[in-house]
Order: C-alpha cells, then sequence, then structure tokens
C-alpha cells in the first residue's frame, strides 16, 4: 500500500507523468472542464474536500514552481484567497523555491485549464476558488 498522504491513484498517476512547466488545475464545483485534460471529480458534496485540503495533499507530492489564480478572488473571496497566499508561502519554506504567483481573467484562467494535464475538481462552492499548478523541478 501506498505509504505517502495522497491516496487517489489518478492524481498520484498525473503528478508521475508531470514534467518541468507542465501544469495542474485544482477547481471548485463549478469550474467547467474543458474537452482534453483529464477530469478527476473528487467533489462528493457542498465543500467537501475543500479546495485548500486538496491543495495541501496534491503539493505534499508535487513540485510547484508557479501558480494562475484568477484575479477576481481577490475582491470576490478574500477570505479564501489569504488562506491560499498563507499556503503557498508555507509550501515555499517546505521546497526551498520562491513560487510565482501571476493573475488572470476569470475568462484567461478558464482558456488555460485547457493546457492541463489534469482538472482535480473539489467540493469548494466559494466564488473563483480555483488554482493552475505549474510543475518545479526538485533538482
Amino acid at each position: 500500500m501506498k505509504k505517502g498522504t495522497l491516496l487517489n491513484a489518478e492524481i498520484s498517476a498525473v503528478i508521475a507523468r508531470t514534467g518541468h512547466t507542465d501544469s495542474l488545475t485544482i477547481s471548485d464545483a463549478g469550474l467547467p472542464v474543458p474537452a482534453g485534460p483529464q477530469r478527476i471529480d473528487l467533489a462528493l458534496t457542498q465543500g467537501v474536500p475543500g479546495l485548500l485540503q486538496v491543495i495541501q495533499t496534491v503539493t505534499d507530492e508535487m513540485q510547484v514552481e508557479s501558480v494562475f489564480l484568477a484575479e477576481e478572488i481577490v475582491q470576490h473571496n478574500p477570505q479564501l484567497y489569504s488562506e491560499l497566499l498563507a499556503l503557498l508561502e508555507s509550501l515555499q519554506h517546505h521546497q526551498g523555491n520562491t513560487i510565482d504567483i501571476s493573475y488572470l481573467s476569470h475568462e484567461q484562467f478558464k482558456e488555460k485549464t485547457q493546457h492541463s494535464q489534469a482538472i482535480v475538481r473539489s467540493g469548494e462552492c466559494s466564488p473563483y476558488a480555483n488554482i493552475i499548478l505549474n510543475a518545479g523541478v526538485t533538482f
């Protein structure tokens, strides 16, 4: 049996296949999933699992170099935004690198998801609760 914290086989496989600068999107329950990227649906009910919980578990295994957020999260979901920045700050210290944060309009964000290796759908039901993680290297 797998020993790490990430037990989901589909997400583990995507991370194992991910190369430098490849992306993985973690979304709220409402983000449309375009044709192309693999859809991994974790949503059970509203809020379960939450976006931050999914990000924390995924980044326990995935090296992150940069992220994209929808710029609307700053104004329309300030509590989650603040918690997300804290999580990314903690991840930087754990990984020993700086994670670049870029902002796009929500429409541009949705277009960018088309290039993700996969989109992991959480049960998060709050506005603009989405992130694109871009893979880094551990060396």
